[in-house]
């Protein structure tokens, strides 16, 4: 049987992930002003051999874009009047990056924002910028070529099979000493693209929507942490409409979740258990309603409330109206300034719900799955994940992910660089653990992957690096006891 290029050894990491933009032949900005008409602009872009035409204001500021796409779809194919100001016509949706940024985060930043072009900036100021095409060719072995081949797919079957091909990619990057953080990502963005396509086919179908709204994903998902063991957890947001409106809107919405999570569903991303999905009316709403879920979740001075929503703190858009998420994140912003004691509280005891599996007399506590001596890495991990969210929200930090939010907690000096780079390394060493033994489930066992970690298949090394890891984590937890619940023994 013939090897297939997945499940060759093709993703070199030196070559893949050490290139950044600064590396690139990067295109210098074209530009002109936003009254400049249509027909000097297309003749501006022949002339100078460019895809993309920078528009700008009188002040010389970037205002957006216009591509050939822009000019066939908003003019040619509209029967524009060619001599109308480009400025009507320009794509508004600027976005930039540093020149340190690496090449892969980039194209990352691209599919996630479904943006063509990215400005390259350096200084404080505009240097020139890059397109996905020439981002691609520099990622000619890559992941994130896949990724482009899964958003090429056109039906269900196509994506289902492109998910199941993951586990070889995870696999592979791993074995070729790829970080755990970046391989998240890259599950992460897969999965995004496989929804987006699932989310846009249903839309076809269906029609346009009642009004603007947001697909979001929590969880791991929302979280960029996505592992090979996965299941649904989503949610829905719309704007509010007038009452008259409003159950014909839900209704639509509610329909249109269902059909969304069946897909996916059949994809290969399960049902929720706990019902944590967008085709559950609980969790398909207006922007108005999910303001009041959040401020009475804050307010609600019941432990179980807190564990039990934590997961919608790590909300993240996917698909759909931008503006409804920053209403949203601005609510939180300023909600979060209020006196929240026992709701800040409560999330830490959340995050001290799970103790890391230490034992007295061996180095790691075991339960007992399928007769073999297994401990629960997710279980293990969850409480980094837990308290890390509690200081994110206590300081009003609204990344997702864990890593990043380490980052910026650190930046602002709630961390130590000490106790950075501990938690950092232990969380992302548990996370690299559990992304190989579920890959190795997948594709040797042929299994579904699960979070069982057998202490047999761990070498004296391993054993001694997990003890270390969950002492760190400990130490955490015992920190979070005096500053959220000034309890000590709690």
């Amino acid at each position: 049987m013939e090897e297939t290029a997945l499940e060759r050894n093709e993703f070199l990491p030196e070559q893949i992930y050490s290139k950044k933009i600064k590396d690139l032949a990067f295109r210098e900005l074209v530009t002109c002003k936003g009254t400049t008409p249509v027909f000097e602009a297309a003749q501006l872009m022949a002339a100078q051999k460019v895809s993309c035409l920078f528009v700008t204001s009188e002040s010389g500021h970037i205002d957006g874009f216009v591509t050939d796409i822009t000019l066939r779809d908003q003019v040619l194919a509209k029967q524009a009047d060619p001599s109308k100001p480009i400025y009507y016509f320009m794509d508004r949706e600027i976005r930039a990056i540093q020149m340190d940024t690496y090449v892969y985060e980039a194209l990352l930043m691209m599919y996630q924002t479904k943006s063509r072009y990215l400005l390259v900036k350096s200084a404080g100021k505009y240097v020139g910028f890059v397109s996905r095409n020439k981002l691609m060719s520099e990622q000619a072995q890559s992941p994130l070529v896949f990724i482009q081949s899964v958003k090429l797919a056109r039906t269900s079957t196509e994506l289902q099979d492109k998910w199941a091909r993951v586990p070889y990619i995870v696999n592979q990057l791993l074995g070729n000493g790829v970080q755990a953080d970046i391989v998240n990502k890259l599950i992460t963005a897969i999965a995004d693209t496989i929804a987006q396509n699932v989310v846009e086919e249903v839309l076809a179908e269906m029609g346009a929507a009642p009004s603007k709204f947001v697909f979001m994903v929590l969880g791991s998902e929302g979280r960029r942490e996505q592992t090979l063991k996965t299941d649904q957890d989503n949610a829905l947001i719309y704007e509010d409409k007038a009452n008259e409106h409003r159950e014909e809107v839900r209704k639509w919405f509610l329909d249109f979740a269902t059909r969304v999570s069946d897909r996916l569903n059949l994809i290969g991303f399960a049902y929720c258990t706990g019902g944590y999905m967008a085709s559950n009316p609980q969790w398909t709403h207006s922007l108005s309603h999910w303001k009041a879920n959040y401020k009475q979740w804050m307010e609600d001075a019941l432990p179980e409330t807190a564990i039990k929503f934590s997961t919608f703190f790590d909300c993240r858009l996917i698909y759909g109206d931008p503006a409804i998420m920053d209403d949203l994140r601005d609510f939180l912003d300023k909600e979060l300034q209020q006196p929240l004691e026992k709701f800040f509280a409560y999330l830490a005891k959340n995050a001290l719900q799970y103790v890391p599996p230490l034992a007295f007399f061996k180095p790691i506590k075991t339960i007992t799955v399928a007769g073999r001596e297994v401990f629960d890495i997710k279980k293990a991990m969850t409480p980094v994940v837990d308290l890390v969210r509690v200081y994110a929200l206590r300081n009003r930090i609204f990344v997702e992910n864990t890593g990043e939010r380490m980052k910026l907690l650190r930046d602002m000096g709630v961390f130590s660089e000490k106790q950075y780079q501990e938690l950092h390394l232990s969380y992302y060493y548990l996370m690299a653990m559990r992304l190989k033994h579920q890959s190795d489930e997948m594709i040797v066992d042929k299994g579904l992957p699960d979070n069982y970690i057998a202490i047999e298949s761990l070498t004296r090394i391993e054993r001694a690096t997990l003890k270390e890891i969950f002492k760190t984590i400990e130490n955490f937890q015992a920190g979070i006891r005096i500053k959220f619940t000034n309890n000590l023994l709690g």
